[in-house]
């Protein structure tokens, strides 16, 4: 009984804190020291299949790592930690928002130690431009943001739930 009421804890203190990066995204997260390194490990692992996929790769990989997680979870029948990691795909995809949201003005600090406006790479300038996009940048970024939102809220709704729904069999 107690763990079923630390479950519920777990899964209202995750939602409310997650909803304050829903809310605003360019606040720091803890987990933003995760999301860099994963970013760019994507970048190396696609790094063999051509320049367009080594720099979406990054993003991608950055969303994927924890959704196999999630995978995991769901794989050996552990629902609610499932949905606490789903918190951290939304996060992560709101993560990717940032950076997309940056792609015009490219001020972001780069793991180059320079802005995108001050000579280094940026991910999402090159992507948007490719496909044509980088005036309908805000719309594409927009879009990134309402996804990881609905994320995280997919995430509060089914980890309240569960940890609800276990202690009322008891």
């Amino acid at each position: 009984m107690e763990r079923d009421k630390l479950k519920t804890a777990v899964a209202i203190i995750a939602s409310l804190y997650f909803f304050s990066i829903a809310y605003n995204p360019f606040n720091p997260s803890f987990l933003d020291f995760i999301d860099l390194p994963i970013h760019e490990t994507g970048h190396l692992v696609f790094s063999p299949f051509g320049e367009f996929l080594m720099i979406a790769g990054g993003s991608f990989f950055q969303i994927a790592f924890p959704m196999v997680f999630v995978g995991y979870f769901v794989y050996n029948e552990k629902p609610f930690s499932a949905a606490i990691v789903l918190f951290w795909v939304g996060q992560s995809i709101l993560n990717v928002f940032i950076y997309a949201n940056d792609a015009v003005v490219m001020q972001l600090m780069l793991t180059s130690g320079m802005t995108g406006s001050e000579g280094g790479f940026h991910d999402w300038n090159y992507l948007l431009e490719t496909f044509g996009l980088l005036g309908k940048t805000n719309l594409v970024a927009g879009f990134i943001r309402f996804l990881g939102s609905a994320v995280i809220i997919a995430a509060s709704i089914l980890s309240i739930k569960l940890a609800l729904k276990t202690e009322q069999e008891l």
